[in-house]
């Protein structure tokens, strides 16, 4: 079902989990080139901040991306921009999820058939701890004029 932006409500979206596993930062860190010690050295992440390795930042924010949840659904026309501020370490095996509302909506000035709508969003791990806080913005379709 597709949903346009004028059936949008401020409702709390939870999104599906994911559970970070060791071949996510492998395989993160191999497609980056990030090899930083801290995501891919046991031995010198224990001496580290956090005692252990953690994943990296993007990695988790990646994820986030891939989550299934009700945002699915809308008519999405394009991902226009991101902010997210890192809060908290995320490490292997822990379980994520995203918890997303409604922040803005307005209808584009320049294009009358989108609406460009800001959502507020906060990955949390298994613990309910968030790890990271932002906003997403997308550009969603109107319902067309023959349909309202």
């Amino acid at each position: 079902m597709t949903i346009y932006f004028e059936d949008l409500t401020d409702d709390a979206i939870e999104s599906m989990r994911v559970t970070v596993t060791e071949a996510h930062i492998v395989t993160f860190a191999g497609l980056t080139g990030d090899f930083n010690p801290l995501h891919m050295d046991e031995v010198a992440a224990s001496d580290g901040p956090f005692g252990r390795r953690i994943a990296h930042g993007m990695l988790s924010y990646s994820l986030s991306t891939g989550m299934r949840s009700a945002i699915d659904d809308w008519a999405i026309l394009a991902f226009m921009g991101t902010q997210r501020s890192f809060l908290a370490p995320v490490f292997i095996g822990d379980t994520l999820h995203y918890r997303a509302r409604l922040q803005s909506g307005r209808r584009s000035a320049s294009r009358p058939d989108r609406a460009i709508v800001v959502v507020e969003l906060n990955l949390l791990n298994q613990q309910g701890q968030v790890v990271q806080a932002g906003e997403d913005t997308f550009a969603v379709a109107c319902r067309p004029e023959d349909l309202s």
